[in-house]
């Protein structure tokens, strides 16, 4: 029960905490410069749209698909969106791809709306984009709280509590700071959580095909020990990589370093 909840909330939970900062970001910058009224507006729209797929898919899932049917299209889904997070988690580790950067994000919504407050009645530019950001974000949340919240008959709720605390959560703190959340890590964040969902995603597959583990439910914990040492053993060796070819350049071209 215990281990239930757990694989239900936390992965669902610190997911939708990064997915609801950068989402923040863009209504904070709206809403600083513009008005509050469309982004919050937006938000709302957004967000009842999300919940309306989380209740008709999601109760669609859990009455209605075979069991071993789901845990292998859901785990294979779980486990090609964390390895999407974990590239991109090793690329950012390593200096390949720069570290997101709400500021940079925040600045970018300036620029695609000009730094002034709109004259016209409501704020449609405002409220497109808010809502389109939080549409967006929401989405990764939605397929995350629909398959490991279908995982079972009391994960449901639960994954849609870590879902909705995550909201809440951002939602304060950024309205109090009214600022880009730029100190939430959210590279290691999304680290963590990869490892997370390509562990339940290897877990239920096999699962699905007929596979015992050695210990049952434990079974995930040992799973994420092998996952975490090779999404390591994978930002070291790239991070190798990186270093010789990038030594190669400059003995080859030694004016790039001049």
């Amino acid at each position: 029960m215990v281990l239930e909840f757990l694989v239900a909330i936390v992965p669902v939970f610190v997911a939708s905490v990064v997915e609801c900062v950068e989402a923040w970001t863009v209504v904070v910058a709206v809403g600083l410069t513009r008005g509050w009224r469309a982004p919050l507006l937006g938000v709302v729209v957004a967000v009842t749209v999300i919940g309306a797929l989380v209740v008709a898919f999601g109760a669609t899932l859990v009455d209605r698909i075979d069991e071993q049917l789901f845990e292998v299209v859901s785990g294979t889904l779980l486990s090609l969106f964390g390895v999407r997070w974990m590239r991109k988690a090793i690329l950012r580790s390593i200096g390949v791809v720069a570290l997101s950067d709400e500021h940079v994000r925040y600045r970018k919504t300036l620029d695609a709306l000009g730094n002034e407050r709109t004259e016209q009645a409501f704020d449609w530019a405002g409220f497109s984009i808010a809502t389109k950001t939080m549409l967006l974000e929401g989405l990764e949340i939605t397929f995350l709280v629909i398959t490991l919240g279908a995982s079972g008959g009391a994960s449901y709720p639960v994954a849609i509590t870590g879902a909705v605390a995550a909201f809440v959560v951002v939602g304060a703190v950024g309205w109090f700071a009214r600022a880009p959340l730029d100190n939430v890590p959210e590279n290691e964040l999304k680290g963590f959580v990869s490892v997370m969902l390509v562990t339940f995603g290897t877990y239920w597959v096999a699962e699905g095909v007929g596979v015992d583990w050695a210990g049952g439910a434990w079974g995930l914990v040992y799973l994420f020990a092998f996952w975490f040492v090779m999404m390591r053993l994978i930002a070291r060796w790239a991070s190798r990589g990186l270093d010789t070819a990038t030594d190669t350049a400059l003995a080859e071209f030694p004016e790039v370093s001049a």
